[in-house]
């Protein structure tokens, strides 16, 4: 492809990419930070439904959720953990050791032990001192290690920690048993050029270890920082599917892998035909409509009006898109309005086996403006309405579902709300 081979030539040029680790393993969290998503909830069944489609695309490793957290959840990373995935089925538990038996008796390949190390998180969440997260962090890695799994140790906001802390905690990890360590930007506080600071400091101080980077996109720049982290020599970046994930999300995974496979040059090992397969099957089941402007997989992504952009893409479709809509099993789409050109009209006739003198094709195009321009907003205003209505309703349990519970449970809910 003409835009790929561009991008390949600077790339031997400029070096991108030359320090990127020979193997780089997607871990998904789609079904585990993902579901952490506001008002988002997946069955157990729908977690398989979604493990599976990732697992069949080429996906490495899976975190499919936090056992401890109810008996549906437990029952949905069982599922997942013996349905024979190629990929390595991991469940996340805190350093505390109900959590870590909650996940070993879900039949788990791995477990992920995450705690808190910066002294914000450490003072107003935990209420633990350095000592006492350190000793949580090391018995809980040795009890894993001693009943067969593999064990990642991770630390919650790792970039807003003491250095020398951090580098004290995952080495006594490593000691413990981890043989994976995750640095979790957990409020998407970093930029590339700390992430690869940072990770390049970090990686001649840790014991040997798999280094693994889990981004926030607070800022919007969790596939920039997960990139960077990449070129600094991580090997395993998390993802979720459409950004799904805590306020803001996670690096999207079909944002990460196309920029790897297209402006890297990358073969990533992900069948990327699927790409918009995954994303659509999330949406449905999440319940998260995709925005129309998201990156790869939005609405928007290969949709042209302007007529200067849609004479260029269909003369020469490198011109205004980066990648083949096709490759990731989207399609092209011209949408007739206010910047409608000549060639877009031209094109729609002929596809349609209708011709049409120059003189026809103005006068049709004048029509389409017009027709535009004439629509009144409130249509579009109503469904604005409409979908922030319908996003309140959907958000968890209502005010009047929650004191409805209250009066269940022989309290009394305060005055209002009776």
């Amino acid at each position: 492809m003409a835009e790929e081979t561009l991008v390949r030539n600077y790339n031997i040029e400029s070096g991108l990419g030359e320090s990127l680790p020979k193997k780089i393993l997607f871990w998904d969290e789609t079904m585990r930070d993902g579901e952490q998503t506001p008002g988002v909830y997946f069955s157990p069944e729908e977690k398989l439904r979604i493990a599976t489609t990732l697992s069949e695309m080429g996906v490495d490793i899976m975190d499919v959720g936090i056992p401890v957290v109810s008996k549906e959840e437990a029952r949905g990373v069982k599922l997942v953990a013996n349905a024979g995935l190629d990929a390595s089925i991991l469940a996340a538990c805190r350093a505390v050791r109900r959590d870590v038996e909650a996940c070993i008796e879900c039949d788990v390949d791995e477990v992920s032990i995450f705690i808190a190390c910066s002294d914000l998180h450490l003072k107003y969440k935990l209420n633990m001192t350095r000592e006492q997260v350190l000793d949580a962090a090391v018995r809980e890695c040795e009890y894993a290690k001693a009943h067969g799994v593999g064990v990642t140790f991770v630390t919650e906001d790792t970039f807003r920690a003491d250095f020398d802390y951090v580098v004290q905690l995952y080495n006594a990890a490593i000691d413990a048993g981890a043989t994976r360590a995750v640095f979790s930007d957990t409020v998407g506080y970093t930029t590339p050029a700390m992430m690869k600071w940072f990770i390049g400091k970090l990686k001649g101080k840790l014991k040997p270890v798999q280094l693994s980077v889990h981004c926030h996109d607070d800022f919007g720049l969790a596939v920039a920082n997960s990139l960077a982290a990449l070129e600094a020599g991580v090997e395993v970046p998390h993802t979720c599917v459409n950004g799904l994930g805590e306020r803001s999300g996670n690096a999207a995974f079909e944002e990460l892998v196309m920029a790897l496979e297209v402006l890297y040059g990358r073969k990533t090992g992900i069948d990327v035909s699927r790409m918009a397969e995954v994303s659509k099957l999330v949406e449905q089941l999440s319940g998260i409509p995709i925005a129309i402007n998201k990156a790869i997989v939005g609405y928007n992504s290969f949709s042209h009006e302007s007529g200067i952009h849609a004479d260029g893409v269909i003369k020469m479709t490198s011109t205004y898109e980066p990648m083949q809509p096709e490759r990731i099993g989207r399609e092209r789409r011209f949408i007739l309005g206010k910047h409608t050109g000549s060639t877009a009209v031209e094109d729609k006739l002929r596809r349609h086996g209708v011709h049409a003198t120059p003189e026809q094709v103005k006068v049709i195009v004048a029509m389409v403006k017009d027709l535009a321009e004439s629509r009144s907003k409130e249509e579009q205003a109503a469904f604005i309405r409409m979908y922030r209505e319908r996003e309140e309703k959907r958000r968890g349990v209502s005010d009047a579902e929650f004191w409805s519970l209250v009066r269940k449970a022989g309290l009394t809910p305060p005055p209002g709300f009776r």
